[in-house]
């Protein structure tokens, strides 16, 4: 289930960039995909911690929604309601994200790690700094073609940290204490193309069309594409995640689009 309690736009609106691709399953949908192929991905809905939608909007309204032990319990219920037994949560921190400090961010980890303890779900927090923007691409169809590239090896080395240390704990959720294992088991099935048809399986699961993961050309481009070349020759001090995700404006959801068309 993707989530955003930033400025960004969650792992749902990247995917909804995909044309049709459906992220507003039913819970047996998604236990019947992940059956079928190991992987699905949605948002939440009617019937998933319907009192969260309510909660949300009630701190919306009284300006509570930075509110860490909210922000803790609103992501934790959702992922308990999912039935789920072992759990890695990236938690970010930094610019780019509303906790700006690895303090608060520390403290939003241990609650919910609290949270899942007391329910019984092992639950893992990887803490990521997003001071600066991770990878080469910020918007929804520029991020999904990048991602998609990293899945077939052409992945940024921050991605590639961050890809490589939230798995190696999933793994090891699973029985794999061998760190080093660990990340090898995961550039194998990148290197070997497993990983980039396991996303393809996804997509088409639940109906985005797979011709533009396969074609990442047939994604519409911006209508203006401009250049920015320094008129002196020096490095990037800092480059600030907030600021650059301010710049291009806050993500939006696609309006979603039930039927494809013959």
């Amino acid at each position: 289930m993707g989530e955003d309690y930033g400025i960004t736009g969650g792992t749902a609106d990247k995917l909804e960039a995909i044309p049709y691709y459906n992220t507003n399953l039913q819970i047996e949908e998604l236990k019947q995909n992940i059956k079928e192929i190991g992987i699905g991905l949605i948002t939440q809905t009617s019937n998933i911690a319907p009192a969260d939608k309510k909660i949300y909007a009630l701190r919306d309204v009284i300006s509570c929604t930075g509110s860490t032990p909210l922000i803790a319990s609103s992501i934790m219920c959702k992922k308990i309601a999912l039935g789920v037994n072992k759990l890695v949560l990236e938690v970010t921190y930094g610019n780019g994200s509303s906790m700006k400090t690895k303090k608060q961010v520390k403290r939003l980890a241990k609650m919910m790690i609290s949270i899942g303890k007391w329910s019984g779900k092992e639950t893992v927090c990887v803490l990521t700094n997003m001071d600066e923007p991770m990878g080469y691409s910020v918007g929804n169809s520029l991020e999904v073609i990048e991602a998609v590239k990293a899945l077939k090896g052409e992945i940024a080395e921050d991605v590639k940290e961050v890809v490589l240390d939230l798995g190696v704990q999933m793994i090891k959720l699973a029985g794999g204490n061998n760190i080093t294992d660990n990340k090898n088991k995961i550039l194998e099935v990148i290197e070997n193309g497993k990983a980039y048809e396991k996303f393809k399986e996804l997509v088409k699961k639940q109906g985005g069309d797979v011709s533009f993961i396969e074609d990442l050309d047939k994604f519409e481009k911006a209508p203006v594409i401009v250049p920015l070349i320094a008129d002196n020759s020096g490095y990037v001090e800092k480059l600030d995640a907030g600021i650059v995700r301010k710049s291009f404006g806050r993500t939006w959801r696609r309006k979603k689009t039930k039927n494809r068309p013959d």
